[in-house]
């Protein structure tokens, strides 16, 4: 099979079956819609990244009771349960963000709505545009979680927001002159003299 044979292929696909996006609406074929019905919305999307997340934080919590066990500072045993604790929230709230998107779109996908009915095709997209906005929320919320969970997080963003950063900042837009400058306004000895000798 040649590549030009494969590439007239996926274009006589995506001309008989497109995929309705966030931007561009065509109608779907039988096969797409159970493409993204059964496989990527469901496992790709859904399924996979959730069972890959849930499976490593609880392998981090199974790390954390064996070293509980072992003969450890317990300052590194601390430590490990504020690592821990901030995955765990982690999966938490990224399962709670992603499953409302998915489940939308699944249901979106099998039961479209027609734009001659603007009203609920209004509703829907607007519906869809607030799940995909939750979705997006994933992406900027650790730093929250972290701050919220770990106090040794908590000092060490304090230690560069205000040490570090605050202070360059505060060095290029408020620069301090502490350069001794000479006194341009000499005047003579002598009037100095008498100067003091008027008072």
């Amino acid at each position: 099979m040649s590549s030009s044979s494969v590439s007239d292929g996926i274009l006589n696909f995506a001309k008989q079956y497109s995929i309705y996006t966030g931007c561009i609406t065509f109608s779907f074929g039988v096969i797409a819609v159970q493409y993204s019905t059964y496989f990527l919305y469901p496992i790709f999307g859904g399924l996979l990244p959730i069972v890959i997340a849930s499976a490593f934080s609880i392998l981090a919590y199974h790390n954390v009771r064996h070293i509980v066990r072992r003969q450890l500072p317990i300052v590194r045993r601390k430590l490990d349960k504020q690592i821990t604790a901030m995955v765990l929230m982690r999966v938490i709230v990224f399962v709670c963000l992603l499953l409302p998107f998915i489940i939308y779109r699944i249901y979106a996908i099998n039961f479209p709505i027609s734009q001659s009915m603007p009203m609920a095709y209004a509703i829907g997209r607007l519906l869809q545009t607030i799940l995909l906005s939750i979705n997006n929320i994933n992406y900027m919320i650790n730093f929250y979680i972290f701050i919220i969970f770990s106090s040794r997080f908590r000092r060490q963003v304090k230690l560069v927001l205000v040490k570090k950063c605050w202070q360059r900042w505060k060095y290029w837009c408020c620069p301090i002159n502490n350069r001794v400058e000479p006194d341009n306004n000499i005047e003579p000895r002598n009037s100095q003299i008498e100067s003091v000798e008027n008072m």
